[in-house]
């Protein structure tokens, strides 16, 4: 493929990532998917950007993953393209900490967080907001974290909106997560409201108990799985914010 390369090096430039942060990532993503050939190491991928060499599809599906490629800008690392990775707008870079002010990523928060959510009080108790349709992907939910609900704090204060993964509501177990930050969040719903948290499951699988962060003052819930409690889904992003 002629001048693929300089196309993937541009790409990589794009995105300030460096060859050994392709090579994680990249690791990452093999391990996910259960198939060591998606590994790219970072002298290979340096190879290929100086000489110009040809890529197998199995690596191309991961550096496209890896930089966040569309299917047109995948087609644009063939030859005679228009579409150069290059023409990425600038707001998709992971490395960088950007103003959302305008293009296509700002135009996409705003679908998924209206000024009306940010600026309207929070309700006292934790909520899943109707669904809009066309405002986002039809499994995801929005939820607001009520002011009386600390059982994150400090890590998700009261009041934080919350974007909910539908398809994702499986319990998680210990060896799914390092730490804290890495710990699945879940959205629930009991037979007297919402309520969102960590979760720990029996090994019976009978009785869902509602962890609290260990700096918040809250103690931990217990409900019967699937009888008094059930999983909305997974917190997938949170916009936390203060409220008088």
């Amino acid at each position: 493929m002629e001048a693929i390369g300089i196309k993937l090096r541009a790409a990589r430039v794009q995105w300030q990532l460096t060859l050994r942060e392709v090579e994680e990532r990249s690791s990452r993503l093999a391990t996910q998917w259960g198939n060591p050939a998606y590994r790219i190491s970072a002298s290979w991928l340096d190879r290929v950007e100086r000489e110009n060499r040809g890529l197998s599809a199995t690596k191309l599906i991961v550096l496209a993953s890896v930089y966040g490629l569309t299917a047109e800008q995948m087609l644009g690392l063939c030859p005679d393209s228009t579409v150069l990775p290059m023409q990425t707008e600038k707001v998709s870079s992971p490395n960088a900490t950007l103003l959302l002010e305008e293009g296509a990523l700002e135009q996409r928060a705003k679908l998924w967080l209206p000024d009306k959510l940010v600026t309207d009080a929070p309700p006292a108790s934790t909520t899943l907001l109707p669904t809009e349709d066309g405002t986002i992907p039809t499994h995801y939910r929005r939820g607001i974290i009520g002011q009386l609900d600390r059982t994150l704090e400090p890590m998700i204060r009261a009041g934080s909106i919350v974007l909910i993964d539908t398809q994702k509501r499986a319990i998680a177990g210990r060896k799914e997560w390092n730490h804290e930050f890495d710990r699945p969040i879940y959205f629930l719903l009991t037979r007297t409201g919402y309520v969102s948290g960590f979760c720990e499951l029996d090994k019976e699988s009978e009785w869902l108990t509602l962890i609290p962060h260990a700096l918040s003052f809250e103690t931990n819930k217990r409900w019967r799985y699937r009888k008094e409690i059930e999983v909305v889904g997974t917190v997938a992003g949170v916009f936390s914010r203060r409220f008088a």
